[in-house]
């Protein structure tokens, strides 16, 4: 058994008073951080743009501003769906430096689920852009609260009646003074996420200001900054809650510069901007890290400045930490989080990479694995479900408008994740994931990342997926369903062959399924529910 030192000891200190947007930009005034870059953002279309923190607290302030003189309160939400863009963070911070609630959606979403967003978050304001405007606004008539639409980018402003719709930076622009930003206290509510709802609509989660104060053990843990200088690339869109963390307040939090692309993106897209902007630390998913090392021909030469990679999202597979090692010269830590508590294990440049681990609950985070009948905490070995203290401030407030949902996952002292996981005999901490993804076959139980960690290992497989298939009553088989590579010959039953190889009898897939894609939410995530061999092209079982 390996021994390690232990973590320093953790104390939380959240002020009575705190403002995210403040934090991320006023709180620079007057430092040596003022002039530094916050954002930059390369547009395939628009070009490179950059904005200073003292310009950013400038920005933000007259948004603030903005919101006032439309008389849009404290508490109010102000709903967000824009590209990445340095509107972003002028409309995210700014709003909650005027009190109001910040509410982030994608642009994958369609005019129907943006304006379902509208609806349930009675959002009195949609900042969006003109190019997306034509196919929303159209769109918004059972928004009733909606009052207001500030329009990003160039084209042309097209009213609607019932609405004020304006240019957003003429609106700025016509700003000449601003209050003091709203003095929210810690546990006021700041922004609103939505996730993937159990009843086929999204879920509203609650964050408060005092998130940013929760936070900080990933920034101290997770990422590997610098004292001054660093630049932060990640391939990810704001509107995630992953982006919004570690690629926009957790930076911007501490003075750091943080680039963004907005646009088509290929293999070669990311290590040619690391190299152009002399980024030091690069955020992304397991996929980009994938498309990277067998779609690109850079090297540890072609990127001198960057030391350090974290990837979230999905698990990422050892082949591909494997063949990132040897041609960057970095290691990958990785992290699991959710939208109600963000990132809170993980691995850490302090202690070895455990492939297939997640490493460790960040210190300030007393994670523990509980039975939920019981309450107590499980055995190491033993698979409990992933609980978190109900006054950790990283936690969320509460679910949108869904006191019974937030009752529900909230009691006792802890919020019950939904998650299972086990800790090894040195500490570590192997996700399992959700109950409902445990696949129980025969009398066993078989987590679907193991498998797919094990298959993704092999050279010729792009991404897979395992689920447990019932092929009679009470009978359930462990599946598989791969995507290849292109150009790949391996046949599904090598792949057969492979699992049975590198996994235990009962873990090893009895089937496995070619397929082209899988589906996906709207962040990239396999929806598991839905893979079933009406996606497949080809199979091979065990016969």
């Amino acid at each position: 058994m390996t021994t390690f030192e232990p973590f320093e000891p953790w104390v939380w200190t959240v002020p009575e008073k705190f403002n995210i947007g403040v934090a991320c930009t006023d709180a620079h005034l007057g430092t040596p951080a003022a002039d530094n870059i916050a954002m930059i953002v390369e547009d395939d279309k628009l070009g490179t743009s950059q904005i200073t923190f003292t310009e950013l607290a400038g920005r933000t302030g007259r948004f603030a501003q903005l919101l006032r003189n439309l008389g849009v309160g404290a508490g109010e939400r102000v709903l967000i769906r824009l590209p990445n863009c340095l509107d972003y963070p002028t409309a995210f911070l700014g709003a909650m430096k005027r009190g109001a609630i910040s509410v982030p959606t994608s642009t994958l979403l369609t005019a129907e689920e943006v304006a379902y967003l509208a609806q349930d978050s009675t959002a009195q304001v949609l900042v969006t852009d003109k190019a997306a405007w034509p196919s929303l606004k159209d769109n918004l008539k059972d928004a009733v609260n909606l009052r207001h639409v500030l329009l990003s980018g160039p084209g042309e402003v097209l009213a609607v009646d019932g609405l004020n719709v304006q240019d957003l930076d003429t609106a700025l622009a016509a700003i000449v003074e601003c209050e003091p930003s709203h003095q929210t206290l810690s546990t006021d509510p700041a922004y609103l996420v939505y996730t993937s709802g159990t009843t086929g609509y999204p879920k509203g989660v609650l964050h408060a200001h005092r998130a940013l104060i929760g936070r900080t053990p990933a920034s101290t843990y997770w990422f590997d900054f610098a004292a001054e200088g660093d630049r932060i690339m990640h391939s990810g869109k704001f509107n995630w809650t992953y982006v919004l963390g570690s690629g926009l307040m957790d930076p911007l939090f501490l003075g750091k510069t943080v680039i963004v692309h907005e646009g088509k993106n290929d293999a070669d897209t990311w290590p040619r901007l690391i190299k152009k902007h002399s980024a030091t630390i690069f955020v992304g998913v397991p996929t980009i890290y994938r498309q990277i090392v067998q779609k690109s021909a850079y090297t540890r030469a072609d990127v001198p400045s960057l030391r350090h990679c974290m990837s979230a999202g999905e698990h990422l597979s050892d082949e591909v930490l494997s063949q990132w090692r040897e041609r960057f010269g970095v290691d990958i830590y990785e992290a699991v989080g959710m939208s109600e508590f963000s990132y809170y294990l993980c691995q850490t440049i302090s202690r070895p990479i455990r492939p297939g681990s997640a490493g460790f609950p960040q210190p300030g985070h007393n994670i523990q694995l509980l039975d939920p009948d019981t309450l107590q905490p499980v055995a190491a070995g033993e698979e409990g479900m992933i609980c978190v203290p109900s006054d950790d401030p990283g936690l969320f407030l509460k679910y949108w408008n869904m006191p019974e949902e937030t009752d529900k996952h909230v009691h006792d002292g802890w919020f019950f994740t939904g998650d299972y996981a086990r800790y090894d005999d040195e500490g570590y901490i192997w996700f399992l994931g959700r109950k409902d993804d445990i696949i129980k076959s025969f009398g066993y139980r078989v987590s679907p990342y193991e498998i797919e960690r094990v298959l993704k290992s092999h050279p010729s497989v792009a991404d897979c997926a395992s689920v447990g298939e019932e092929i009679e009553k009470d009978k359930v088989l462990v599946v598989a369903y791969a995507i290849m590579h292109p150009g790949s010959t391996t046949t599904a039953d090598e792949l057969l062959a492979f699992g049975r190889e590198h996994l235990a009898a009962y873990k090893a897939p009895k089937t496995i399924y070619l397929a082209q894609d899988f589906p996906r939410t709207k962040n990239g995530k396999i929806l598991r529910r839905e893979v079933n061999p009406g996606i497949a092209t080809s199979r091979s079982a065990i016969r």
